[in-house]
């Protein structure tokens, strides 16, 4: 109905009036919103440890399980948004999410919060993949890196405000309340992207591999899962199942190639052909890392170090979480003005910085340090995702959009779990040495948060590096003009 007349009217509407098209605005509010459940539950593990009778490492499932049902899901989204018109996939994605907030809400029991947590995890799972291929599709060339700004509002600002904002919500009451917030802002979300929401692009009918679906669900989830377990310690078995989950994910990518001869892989990986996109690929995904590992191990330090309150490090954290989300905007006018090399290089250096500085915390290190630093590395994501993700995903031709944005976000979810697993490993491990030698509890703590974050710091001279390999915008390279090759 809405199909042939929408793509083209909104692009030069968008060149013209410089707005961020409807569109985009209902969908960027509305992945803010689910993209923020993902961290929303950090805060809340000591209130459900006592209100649910269930250990710490029980209790970080419903994090973990979160992440691992992303990564299951998300590679699938790629064939999903093609098959079904904006509408649809919008309907089914928010549906989801309000089903699994509704019942998290009034979940009896960790199991139902556990299957809770998951369903919004699937809805989640649609939604940031149909943000990425409905700009692409809407918004000219020249507009992109403006309304990309406004984008990393929802994809880095709403995973790093997560456990700020549960830290004041749980000051009101119990975790329920989290959900019990989130569900009717939700629902309103939904009812006002239903009326106003038209379907973009046109939609192809295509048969879907179950084996693919099988192996990347197994490969994905897997690999997730295994990196998780590392945190508690059992090295052998976590090795395993990641091992198990890197085989599954090249029985998955032999199996694309071969569609990929008859049109009709699950996840189309000619993708990666681009060189530009695949850089960006690299890029964000150690960015991520970084900004996951900090994420983890900046609240555990002024938590169990500093003796601060969840509501307390909830607003140190903040300032950082807001200037990435307010400089969004202006990073992507600048990136529309300058390309993304002004911004991407000092972008990866500021995180650099920043992550070197937190090598220095001590017992007693100024908080207005930690807040500066928390800054800096938030200042340097931002001006460092919005030109990637911009140039990335233009590198690729529109026919591959959809299979983009969903590789760009299963690898988002899987960096975020090696992150989380890097560091949390890596600090177990040292602090774990040092009690062996004599040393308190709370010191060998410290000197191992030190070493996670020295390793944080160095791989984000990767950062650096990438940066280096990226050209100013998407169009310089060419690449569109080889795109009847690659989207044959």
């Amino acid at each position: 109905m809405f199909s042939p007349e929408l793509d083209s009217p909104a692009k030069p509407a968008a060149a013209v009036s410089g707005r961020t098209p409807a569109v985009i605005r209902l969908l960027v509010l509305a992945t803010f919103v689910v993209i923020l459940n993902e961290t929303i539950m950090i805060n809340a593990i000591p209130r459900l440890i006592e209100a649910l009778h269930i250990t710490e490492q029980t209790a970080q499932w419903l994090s973990t399980a979160f992440m691992l049902t992303m990564a299951a899901v998300i590679p699938i989204t790629g064939w999903f948004l093609q098959r079904v018109s904006t509408r649809s996939a919008y309907s089914t994605a928010m549906g989801l999410f309000l089903l699994g907030t509704a019942l998290a809400a009034a979940a009896p029991s960790f199991e139902v919060l556990l299957g809770a947590r998951i369903i919004q995890a699937s809805g989640t799972a649609v939604m940031m993949p149909l943000l990425m291929t409905t700009l692409m599709q809407v918004v000219p060339e020249e507009e992109r890196g403006r309304v990309m700004g406004n984008v990393t509002l929802a994809i880095s600002v709403a995973p790093a405000m997560g456990p700020a904002v549960s830290g004041v919500i749980l000051q009101f009451g119990s975790w329920r309340l989290l959900f019990a917030v989130v569900l009717p802002i939700a629902a309103l979300i939904t009812w006002g992207g239903l009326e106003r929401l038209k379907n973009v692009g046109e939609t192809k009918s295509s048969t879907i591999d179950w084996l693919s679906v099988v192996t990347a669900a197994a490969g994905f989830g897997g690999l997730v899962y295994g990196l998780s377990r590392f945190e508690g310690g059992d090295v052998g078995v976590a090795a395993a199942i990641v091992a198990a989950g890197l085989l599954a994910i090249a029985v998955f990518v032999v199996r694309q190639l071969s569609l990929q001869k008859r049109g009709t892989p699950l996840l189309d990986l000619r993708t990666l052909r681009h060189r530009t996109y695949t850089v960006a690929l690299i890029m964000m995904s150690v960015a991520f890392m970084a900004m996951l590992g900090s994420m983890i191990l900046l609240p555990l330090y002024l938590q169990n170090i500093r003796l601060l309150t969840p509501l307390q490090t909830g607003l140190l954290v903040m300032p950082g979480g807001l200037a990435m989300g307010l400089l969004g905007p202006i990073v992507g006018r600048l990136f529309d003005k300058f390309g993304g090399r002004v911004l991407i290089v000092p972008g990866a250096i500021g995180i650099t910085l920043a992550l070197a500085g937190f090598t220095q915390i001590t017992m007693t290190m100024p908080f207005w340090q930690l807040l500066g630093l928390h800054a800096l590395l938030m200042v340097g994501l931002a001006a460092t995702f919005t030109p990637v993700f911009t140039i990335g995903l233009g590198a690729v031709p529109p026919s591959l959009y959809s299979h983009a944005s969903s590789i760009l976000s299963t690898l988002q979810q899987v960096s975020a779990a090696i992150g989380t697993a890097l560091v949390v490993t890596v600090m177990s491990a040292r602090a774990e040495t040092l009690r062996s030698e004599g040393v308190t509890q709370v010191l060998a703590t410290l000197d191992g948060m030190r070493l996670a974050f020295i390793i944080g710091a160095v791989l984000s001279v990767a950062v650096i590096i990438t940066a280096l390999l990226l050209p100013a915008r998407a169009d310089s390279t060419g690449e569109h003009g080889d795109q009847p090759m690659h989207a044959a």
